[in-house]
């Protein structure tokens, strides 16, 4: 099977996805730390993309994972949400008659498909996640206010992230297969970080390793 390049934003994810030794000794399966932000993670994944096809042993998958915001109803703490897409959720412009997405403005795409194929793949190893579009913001949501707005331009979102938009791009320009986990910390909406369920995410994504290994044999 194809080798699979596995990004993740900070370390914890990193090891969550690690901590089982066993897991580093499968061939083709890496993790590796992109960063926080969209154009950090997608230079991050091109850069690994190119280094892995120097070396001849190119990648064929790559996957965005880690934790995220879940909306209220749709993805709660410590659930496993699986990208039906990726969506640039605040790439646009602000006018008096809201927000313009960078398709309105004739500047691109600001949604980015996930590969069919992998989606049903992760789907048949966690029949439990739940599926819908995953939003790549700049700036995490923290207003009940805001998080209406998303959903209403995004009636399919279950969750919001960081990085997955940036890393789909490089995959797409890589020609790439793309697919994007989340596990779920806290519920989108106003900040209380007294609230957040992080090492339930965690522990949501650690049990998600075995899912995406098996993606390689």
């Amino acid at each position: 099977m194809a080798g699979l390049l596995v990004v993740v934003s900070v370390e914890p994810e990193r090891q969550a996805l690690v901590e089982d030794a066993a897991l580093g000794e499968y061939p083709g399966f890496d993790v590796v730390v992109g960063g926080v932000g969209p154009a950090v993670a997608a230079a991050a994944t091109a850069m690994h993309l190119v280094r892995a096809q120097e070396r001849g042993s190119p990648y064929g998958m790559v996957i965005c994972a880690g934790i995220a915001g879940g909306f209220a109803g749709r993805a709660e703490p410590g659930a496993t949400v699986l990208a039906s897409r990726v969506i640039a959720a605040d790439l646009g412009a602000d006018s008096a008659d809201g927000f313009l997405p960078l398709d309105q403005l004739g500047f691109g795409h600001s949604t980015l498909d996930v590969d069919a194929v992998l989606l049903a793949a992760l789907r048949k190893r966690r029949p439990d996640a739940v599926v819908g579009a995953v939003l790549t913001v700049a700036t995490v949501t923290g207003t009940a206010e805001r998080a209406a707005q998303l959903l209403a331009r995004h009636p399919d979102a279950a969750a919001e992230g960081m990085e997955g938009y940036g890393v789909a791009s490089a995959a797409a320009l890589a020609g790439v297969a793309f697919a994007e986990l989340r596990t779920v910390s806290n519920r989108i909406g106003p900040r209380d970080r007294s609230t957040w369920r992080i090492p339930d995410a965690l522990a949501a994504l650690s049990a998600s390793a075995p899912a995406l290994v098996s993606l390689t044999q």
